[in-house]
């Protein structure tokens, strides 16, 4: 039998209102010991809250009850809503300790329990992970959106069109109607669902959404880099000077543009550098240019790298004559502030690029890695000139696709992903 757990899982107090869950086989019961009696199952009433021991009065509160199935976490479960002080929580959660078959929930817990009771998939658990350490607005939507079941659902139309080809290639085995499996029919629905599969692997995926869209700023030595950092940070982030060579390895500073999280990375100047510090620092900047999502490039036009979203800019605008020879490139000056809307919103205009759309479902790293793994087994089941390829084709796309939602082969994920929960989620 299961124990029965017991967290705060509101905010840490103090707070106006405070609440405390259980859920596990005895939650009821405790529920009863503490409360007195439980009011109807989703009915949410005001009890005397005493200890089960000395029968002393520690608060009065709002109680809500659930019966397994229909919980958040599939148990029994008991909320106490209650006064939001210290004190009170402590009395409270003291007293739910002292009843013999309770213990205090690890983080994560109580999603772990929905999981493992079928309450929500592996797809759903990642989506209020990540809503929990959600930054942003654009953060908080992607999150929502799979912690809604948004993919969950996508997910569950594709097992059954699978299911369904399955169906149709055991019984072309059984019968030994090779044409019924194998025919264009099939292996046409086949390679389509794989072509579907392809194109959700290539919609913007959810980490540049999570760690921040990379803008690398870079040029060569003395051309307001650093200062240009500045200016958008709106703080002396990076040294300046009229030395050549001041900035020696790269400065990240993280930002929000939009709602939007950015990481800006200042980098050294790009030259032949003789001294070998700086000429770490030089080879380190080449690798930054070669993996920035997003590039601003302020030097000359000949020496502009190729990048797919290059931004060229014409920096210390504010002096006369200085220009770098660029056709359509943004003015800036880090002096005046003159040119620095346009190039934060040509910026944004390019990370808008990299980003899910609003409300779209983002996928991560593990989630299009299994979809890639159905992608393939189905192209193979397309190309197959035998119905028991296509079926075991088939069954290594359902296979990936148990191993997305959580159904097998999960266990090595599950601790580390539930840990990212704080307690009593």
């Amino acid at each position: 039998m299961a124990d029965t757990i017991f967290a705060l899982s509101s905010g840490r107090p103090p707070a106006a209102i405070s609440m405390i869950r259980l859920s596990g086989p005895q939650a009821h019961d405790a529920g009863t010991r503490i409360a007195g009696s439980l009011p109807e199952p989703r009915i949410a009433a005001v009890r005397e809250l005493r200890d089960p021991i000395s029968g002393e009065l520690l608060d009065e509160a709002l109680v809500l009850r659930f019966d397994s199935p229909a919980s958040s976490t599939g148990e029994d479960v008991v909320e106490f809503h209650c006064h939001g002080g210290r004190a009170v929580v402590d009395a409270v959660l003291t007293a739910l300790g002292s009843i013999e078959g309770l213990r205090a929930a690890d983080p994560g817990e109580f999603t772990r329990r929905a999981f493992e009771k079928g309450r929500i998939d592996l797809t759903e658990a990642e989506g209020l992970a990540d809503l929990i350490e959600a930054e942003t607005e654009s953060q908080r939507k992607a999150a929502l959106a799979l912690a809604e079941g948004g993919l969950r659902k996508q997910i569950e139309e594709w097992q059954a069109r699978l299911l369904e080809l399955s169906a149709e290639a055991e019984r072309a085995i059984d019968y030994d109607e090779d044409d019924l499996a194998t025919g264009p029919g099939a292996a046409r629905e086949c390679g389509k669902l794989a072509a579907e599969f392809r194109d959700w692997l290539h919609r913007p995926r959810i980490e540049p959404l999570k760690d921040g869209v990379r803008v690398v700023i870079a040029g060569p030595p003395n051309v307001g880099k650093s200062s240009l950092i500045n200016a958008i940070a709106g703080s002396d982030r990076a040294i300046v000077t009229d030395a050549p060579g001041t900035t020696r390895d790269h400065i990240e500073v993280p930002l929000s543009l939009g709602g939007v999280p950015i990481l800006l990375t200042d980098t050294a100047g790009l030259r032949d550098a003789q001294d070998k510090v700086e000429a770490i620092g030089v080879a380190r900047a080449a690798a930054l240019v070669e993996a920035a999502d997003v590039l601003v490039w302020l030097g000359g036009a000949g020496a502009a790298p190729t990048h797919s979203r290059l931004i060229q800019v014409h920096p210390k605008a504010d002096l006369l004559g200085q220009g770098n020879g660029f056709t359509g490139s943004v003015s800036v000056s880090s002096v005046s502030g003159e040119g620095i809307p346009a190039l934060l919103a040509r910026i944004g205009d390019l990370v808008a690029t990299l980003l899910p759309g609003e409300g779209a479902i983002a996928l991560n790293r593990r989630q299009a890695q299994r979809i890639g793994e159905a992608a393939e087994a189905l192209e193979m089941a397309a190309r197959a000139a035998d119905c028991v390829l296509v079926a075991e084709g088939l069954r290594e796309a359902r296979s990936a696709f148990d191993r997305l939602t959580g159904r097998v082969g999960v266990e090595d994920l599950l601790d580390s992903l539930f840990s990212r929960f704080c307690l009593g989620k």
